[in-house]
């Protein structure tokens, strides 16, 4: 009798995993280093890259579970726990326990947020998140930090009114990734299939605004798309439209909620 095959792990898809780890981790280093900027561009590089895992992995047809589990630990620590400590050196420190508490209550949500999504992942309309996604989170966060960081503001804890700032922003992030509000999540695009050439040009052209003011315009659309969700949950609601991205009922008890 042969041996049982032992099992191994697809290396491609990990691969842009553990490089969307090491954007957190490095995230954390040069903000721990006041580097606030490139802290910034640590979670910008992380979120690309968590969004290319997924895409190779489907395309290469190396999906595992070892794979989702990788990333959502990943995800912990590059779109909740680096974002949470970013902040907090940056602004949230001069504002005493609430500064903490802030930080914490978003790490927390983040932390929701992922059980969340890997519980309900065969019940949720894919074309919509159950609640923002933590990727855009820490966008929305790191974002707010990059720009203020970039007209100049290097020592926010001193400021009142900016640390009070990025604690509004922190709680917003935290708790809209908690929520049931949908928010639109690009699954439905294919890359296998032809798009008109407007399509090719219009993202060349999104590419050179970016160029422009990378800080600025990437936050102005994180924030466009954070709001989105409730618009499209406002705009569903004054129509009398299911607002709910659960598909079919689950077995839990506890989620009955969920289906309102």
């Amino acid at each position: 009798m042969l041996p049982p095959r032992r099992k191994g792990i697809y290396i491609l898809p990990n691969l842009f995993t553990v490089a969307a780890l090491f954007g957190g981790f490095y995230a954390i280093v040069m903000a721990m280093n006041q580097r606030f900027d490139l802290a910034a561009i640590g979670v910008f590089c992380a979120l690309v890259l968590d969004s290319l895992d997924g895409r190779v992995a489907r395309m290469t047809h190396t999906q595992s579970a070892f794979g989702e589990q990788m990333d959502s630990l990943a995800d912990m620590v590059s779109f909740g726990a680096a974002p949470a400590l970013i902040v907090y050196e940056w602004a949230l420190k001069g504002l005493g326990k609430a500064g903490w508490i802030a930080a914490f209550v978003y790490c927390a949500c983040a932390a929701l947020r992922l059980a969340r999504f890997n519980t309900n992942i065969g019940v949720v309309d894919k074309r919509y998140f159950q609640g923002l996604p933590s990727p855009a989170a820490g966008a929305l966060v790191t974002g707010f930090i990059w720009v203020l960081d970039d007209y100049g503001f290097k020592d926010a804890a001193r400021v009142d009114w900016l640390a009070w700032t990025a604690f509004g922003v922190t709680l917003y992030a935290g708790l809209t990734m908690v929520t049931n509000v949908p928010f639109y999540s690009f699954k439905d695009i294919s890359m296998k299939r032809s798009v008109p050439f407007i399509v090719i040009v219009a993202f060349a052209l999104g590419i050179a605004v970016v160029n422009i003011d990378p800080p600025l315009v990437l936050f102005a659309a994180f924030c466009a798309y954070g709001l989105s969700g409730y618009v499209v949950y406002g705009y569903k609601r004054s129509k009398g439209k299911p607002v709910s991205v659960i598909a079919t009922s689950t077995d839990e008890p506890d989620e009955a909620g969920l289906h309102r």
